[in-house]
């Protein structure tokens, strides 16, 4: 790999990491990169998911103040994307995408929808609009937010794209917080995801090691950025960023699967 792969590899790091731990797209900059390096593109999928988990360590060394008091959240949860990023990363290496990769699109549309939609339909359940943590408002009280999380844990360590927008989607329905600590709760549980997805990868040799060093490099520094810039954003403007990228990501999806 040449100097300027690298430097362009270290570069994709810090966008990847800044835009997913603010909107949950890194894998929008960091996989095209891999592929422009040269990568075919399942090695390319297996090394952007090792190097990610950099960006769950930089946005959780810079997210204390959202993480406050989500402790018990991130127990409870943190075993349900452990077991989805695994069963995840065995789907990959054992079956064909092809069909899944076809699905995705339409997923990450759905997510992204409901992302720009969220604050109506909630409105429609007759949920409080506030920004404050009720003791007993937990996802632990909701079944279909669990499997919903579980197999959004399963697409990340299958291939990942958006796996941060499904989470706050699905965390916004059961949780009555603000949607930047959405964001930095999502950003520790899908750290979980990949890290057992990428020991898997990485157990079984699949992993560009040259590639994913520099990419992890960037992705820490803009995972520490990404919660500073997300603090400094209205709810409303962060809510249009994540569903209007989403959005986009779909459509390119598609274009990529036909």
């Amino acid at each position: 790999m040449s100097p300027l792969e690298v430097a362009l590899l270290v570069l994709a790091g810090v966008g990847g990491g800044l835009v997913g731990s603010v909107v949950g797209l890194a894998s929008l900059v960091t996989y095209p990169a891999l592929l422009a390096a040269g990568l075919p593109p399942v090695t390319a999928n297996v090394t952007n998911t090792v190097a990610l988990v950099a960006s769950g360590v930089g946005s959780a060394a810079s997210s204390r103040p959202e993480l406050a008091g989500q402790r018990a959240r991130l127990v409870r949860l943190a075993p349900v994307f452990a077991v989805g990023g695994l069963a995840g990363a065995v789907l990959l290496v054992t079956t064909p995408g092809e069909v899944f990769e076809r699905v995705v699109p339409f997923l990450v549309g759905g997510a992204s929808a409901l992302m720009l939609a969220q604050p109506r339909l909630r409105r429609l359940l007759r949920r409080e609009a506030a920004p404050v943590d009720e003791p007993g408002d937990d996802v632990r009280e909701s079944w279909p937010a669990l499997v919903g999380l579980f197999l959004v844990a399963v697409y990340g360590g299958y291939f990942g794209a958006a796996a941060g927008v499904l989470v706050p989607v699905l965390l916004g329905f059961v949780l009555d917080t603000t949607l930047q600590r959405l964001v930095a709760l999502k950003n520790i549980l899908l750290m979980v995801s990949n890290l057992v997805a990428a020991a898997l990868f990485l157990v079984l040799g699949e992993v560009d090691l040259l590639a994913a060093l520099p990419l992890a490099v960037g992705i820490l520094v803009g995972g520490w950025l990404g919660p500073i810039v997300a603090r400094r954003l209205p709810q409303g403007v962060l809510r249009a960023v994540i569903g209007v990228a989403g959005l986009g990501l779909a459509v390119r999806l598609w274009i990529t699967a036909g």
